[in-house]
């Protein structure tokens, strides 16, 4: 890969210059969040902001999706650009003259800010076609927080032809208007898990007569926790919690069934494979030594989040190019939060990087974490992020 002469001060001055519409129109989407695959009102404001940029534009079909070609006419790769669009079911806390007219619903993991970097990213581009070749694909996508967005798109037909993939996330516990990422393993798997053991219930004053679904579901508690320190080398990571547990209904009954859930997370699909076998295998022999039986299932969340590692060298030589040595920090580590980017990087190469928004009167030690009720982004970050969406664009 090359890094044009055109990526670096001058290019991030265009993204500059486009400030104001890239907060107004991330204030607009934070005011009137909404959840899941049906973003109509987002998406309204999306092809609004595009209006007049001279792209092929494709709406979803199964979704409010939105992509948008821009083509250059000369030979070159196809790069996507990457910008989820879906807020939280979260009530916003923090008062500001755009806090969301929802209640609810919240933009707590910063999707707005994604929606309005990738369509100001696509405003320079456009106007800026002659300096690169190829094609360009914008990829709008709603429903990253838990709907698989991302592989109704596939679906659709929006990694068609695509060469490589580029994404931003933005993070408040990161230094405002840092870069930062690595090649591997950057994101980790995210599945569910249910278990539902099934004893017989009667008077709690005469356990014997029951059986008793109880301590059979608090003793699983422990027993996963096993797969973790016996089934896996101890170099590997993983997390399985248990987040959720239900039973009875009043102090003098022993209760016919059980309930419990969590989530299971790590960076490795073979370890993923075997924490799944681990958890039934566990739920099943433990529910026996209680005289119980169990109903196990395991949801299956988001993949690995896996950076190419050309693409992620990448990353890191654009960033520097465009905002300085001092603009890119390397990912020191891999995180358990889950993104669905994965399924995009899953059939072809990319990466996806962090962009810190720490707000200025706060560490990022003490900045609210993403989904929480007080999230707030530190909107004079949001220009780097215009600038590397297009220098990722145009590197090549």
């Amino acid at each position: 890969m090359t890094i044009p002469d055109s990526i670096g001060g001058d290019l991030l001055q265009a993204a500059r210059d486009l400030q104001d519409e890239t907060v107004e129109l991330r204030r607009a989407i934070h005011a009137e969040p909404e959840i899941g695959l049906q973003l109509p009102d987002t998406q309204k404001k999306i092809l609004d902001s595009l209006t007049g940029l001279g792209l092929d534009i494709t709406l979803g079909e199964s979704t409010t999706s939105v992509t948008a070609d821009l083509d250059t006419g000369r030979p070159g790769p196809t790069v996507l650009l990457r910008g989820d669009m879906d807020a939280l079911p979260l009530q916003e806390d923090f008062a500001a003259d755009f806090t969301s007219k929802r209640d609810g619903v919240m933009h707590a993991c910063g999707h707005d800010t994604h929606v309005a970097m990738l369509a100001s990213a696509a405003r320079l581009l456009s106007e800026n076609r002659d300096s690169f070749n190829g094609k360009i694909r914008f990829m709008f996508q709603p429903g990253e927080e838990g709907y698989h967005g991302a592989k109704y798109m596939i679906d659709e037909g929006v990694l068609d032809g695509v060469d490589r993939a580029f994404a931003i996330h933005v993070v408040t516990t990161v230094p405002n208007g840092l870069i930062s990422t690595k090649g591997g393993a950057i994101l980790a798997s995210a599945d569910r898990f249910e278990v539902t053991v099934h004893g017989k219930g009667g008077h709690a004053s005469a356990p014997h007569d029951c059986i008793d679904p109880i301590p059979a579901a608090a003793n699983m508690v422990g027993e996963f926790q096993t797969i973790i320190t016996r089934d896996l080398d101890p170099s590997q990571s993983a997390v399985l919690t248990v987040a959720h547990i239900e039973a009875g209904t009043t102090n003098n009954i022993i209760p016919a069934s059980a309930f419990l859930e969590g989530t299971i997370r790590t960076f490795d699909e073979d370890v993923r494979s075997t924490i799944h076998a681990g958890v039934h295998r566990v739920a099943e022999g433990t529910a026996a030594n209680h005289r119980c039986s169990c109903t196990s299932t395991i949801e299956p969340g988001y993949p690995v989040t896996v950076n190419n590692d050309e693409q992620a060298a990448l990353t890191a030589e654009v960033t520097k190019a465009l905002l300085g040595a001092d603009g890119f920090a390397l990912q020191p580590k891999p995180i358990f939060a889950a993104e669905d980017f994965s399924y995009v990087l899953n059939q072809v190469p990319g990466a996806m990087a962090t962009l810190g928004v720490c707000p200025d009167d706060v560490s990022p030690a003490e900045a609210e974490p993403n989904h929480s009720n007080y999230f707030r982004v530190n909107e004079s970050a949001l220009y780097n992020g215009v600038g590397l969406y297009a220098a990722m664009a145009m590197a090549g």
